[in-house]
C-alpha cells in the first residue's frame, strides 16, 4: 500500500507533467489536465500563503467597508433607490441582524458628517484613501498570484476603481428589478403547472448567477494582465457557488450567535463577521489561483526537469532557439513567437521563456510586435546574423552575470582562473567558425 501511494504521488507530481497531448487519447489527456489543474492550484495555494493574504485583505476590508458602502449608498440615494439598497444589504446578512444594523448606523453617521465643513476637507481625503487603498491591495494580491510585476498607472487606478463603485449600485438595482419582474410573472403563471416550477427555479438561481458574474468579472478585470474568459468563468462558477454555500451557513449561524448576546453583548456578531470576511476572501483568492492554474497549465510542463536542467542542455536549447530565430530572419519569414518555438520543437514553454529572456539580457535578440491587433510578441536577432556565431553566443552566456567578488584571481588563485579562461578560449576558436544560421 505504501509503495502504491508513493507511485501515485510520483505520477501526480512528476510523471503526469511529462505527458504530451500526442502520447495519449484525448479523453485521457483531458482527465490528466483536470488532475494537473487541481494539483497546481492546491500547490500554489499553499506556497503563495493565500490564507495570510486573505487575512491582510480582511483587515483592509474592515478598515474600508464603511467608507465604500457610504459611497455606494450616496450614489444610490442620488438615483433615488436607497431603500432598495438597504433591503439588499440586509438580505445579504440574513435580515435585521446585529451586524447589518450596526454597519447601516455607521453608514448613516458617516454620510451625515459629510454635511459638515471640516469633513469635506480631511474626511473626504481619508474616505478616498481607504477606498483606493483597499482596491489597490486587492489588485496587488491578484497581480502576485498572476506573477505580474507591473501594476496599473495611477490614472487607470482612479478611473477603473471608481467606475466599479459607480456601477455597483446600478447592477444591484438591475438584479432586484429582474427578481421583482420574475416574481410578478410567477404570480400570473400560477395556473401553468409546467412553467411555475421553472420560474421558481430561475428566481432561486438569480443570486447564484449574479455571484458567478461578480467573481468572473473580478478574475478578468482585477489582474493587470490578459485573462481568458473561459478560465475566469469556470473559476467564477466554482468560487461563486462555494461563496453562496458559505453565505447560507453564515446567515444560519446568526440565529445561533444571537443566543450568546448575554455573554458577549454587542460584540457577539463581530467574530462571526470577521470570520465571514476571512473565508470569503479565501474562497475568492482560491478562485484566482484556479484561474491562473487553468490558463498557465502548459507553463508547468516538465517543471521539475526545467528547474534541474543541466548547464550543457541549457546551452543546447540556447543554441537551438538562437539558430531557429537567425534562420527565420535570413529567409525573410515571420519571426518566431515563444509559443511557436515551444510547440514546433517540443521545448517546454517555461524553459523557452527563460532562454528567450536570457538571450535578450545578453543583447542577441529583441522583442517585436508582429500584429498590432493581437499584440503578439515575437523575436528577431539584434546583431548581423553573418557575425552571429556559436562562439559569440557561448561567450556571452558564460560571462552573463556578476564577477565582482573579492576572491584573489590575480595572484593566489591565478592558476585556477587561467586554466578556465584558456580552456574556454580554445573551444571558442572552433565554435567561432560556425554561424548559427548555418546549423
Amino acid at each position: 500500500m505504501k509503495q502504491k501511494i508513493t507511485n501515485i504521488w510520483k505520477f501526480v507530481t512528476y510523471d503526469i507533467w511529462r505527458i504530451t497531448e500526442d502520447e495519449v487519447t484525448r479523453t485521457k489527456f483531458s482527465l490528466y489536465t483536470i488532475i494537473k489543474t487541481i494539483y497546481l492550484c492546491v500547490n500554489r495555494f499553499t506556497k503563495d500563503r493565500i490564507v495570510n493574504k486573505a487575512s491582510a485583505l480582511t483587515y483592509s476590508t474592515l478598515l474600508a467597508i464603511v467608507p465604500i458602502l457610504a459611497i455606494v449608498f450616496a450614489i444610490a440615494r442620488g438615483f433615488g433607490f436607497s431603500t432598495l439598497m438597504e433591503n439588499q444589504f440586509r438580505s445579504g446578512f440574513g435580515g435585521n441582524t446585529a451586524t447589518s444594523e450596526t454597519i447601516l448606523q455607521f453608514i448613516d453617521s458617516y454620510l451625515s458628517q459629510t454635511k459638515g465643513g471640516i469633513f469635506i476637507g480631511v474626511g473626504l481625503v481619508m474616505l478616498l484613501w481607504t477606498v483606493i487603498n483597499l482596491i489597490n491591495n486587492i489588485e496587488i494580491t491578484f497581480n502576485r498570484i498572476w506573477q505580474v510585476k507591473k501594476a496599473r498607472s495611477m490614472y487607470r487606478k482612479v478611473t477603473d476603481y471608481f467606475s466599479m463603485l459607480l456601477l455597483m449600485p446600478i447592477l444591484i438595482v438591475i438584479s432586484s428589478g429582474v427578481s421583482i419582474f420574475i416574481s410578478t410573472m410567477l404570480k400570473q403563471m400560477a395556473d401553468f403547472v409546467l412553467l411555475a416550477p421553472i420560474m421558481k427555479f430561475l428566481i432561486r438561481m438569480i443570486p447564484y448567477v449574479l455571484t458567478w458574474i461578480m467573481f468572473t468579472g473580478l478574475y478578468i478585470f482585477m489582474p493587470n494582465t490578459n485573462v481568458k474568459f473561459k478560465h475566469a468563468l469556470i473559476s467564477g462558477i466554482l468560487a461563486g457557488t462555494a461563496y453562496q454555500a458559505f453565505q447560507f451557513l453564515y446567515i444560519s449561524s446568526q440565529m445561533w450567535v444571537s443566543r450568546y448576546n448575554a455573554i458577549y453583548g454587542s460584540f457577539a456578531a463581530l467574530p462571526m463577521f470577521l470570520l465571514w470576511l476571512q473565508i470569503s476572501w479565501t474562497i475568492c483568492l482560491f478562485g484566482a489561483e484556479l484561474t491562473y492554474a487553468g490558463q498557465n497549465l502548459r507553463n508547468f510542463s516538465f517543471d521539475k526537469d526545467t528547474q534541474n536542467i543541466s548547464r550543457r542542455y541549457r546551452d543546447f536549447i540556447s543554441i537551438l532557439i538562437m539558430s531557429l530565430i537567425a534562420k527565420r530572419f535570413e529567409h525573410n519569414e515571420a519571426p518566431y513567437t515563444a509559443e511557436q518555438l515551444s510547440t514546433e520543437n517540443q521545448i517546454p514553454i517555461r524553459l523557452t521563456n527563460q532562454v528567450l529572456y536570457q538571450l535578450q539580457e545578453i543583447h542577441l535578440i529583441h522583442e517585436v510586435v508582429t500584429d498590432q491587433k493581437s499584440e503578439d510578441i515575437a523575436y528577431q536577432p539584434s546583431i548581423d546574423i553573418n557575425q552571429l556565431n556559436v562562439a559569440l553566443l557561448l561567450e556571452r552566456l558564460d560571462t552573463y552575470g556578476s564577477e565582482n567578488f573579492k576572491i584573489d584571481k590575480e595572484e593566489e588563485f591565478n592558476d585556477e582562473w587561467r586554466i578556465l579562461v584558456e580552456s574556454r578560449e580554445e573551444y571558442y576558436k572552433k565554435a567561432s567558425k560556425v554561424l548559427l544560421k548555418d546549423l
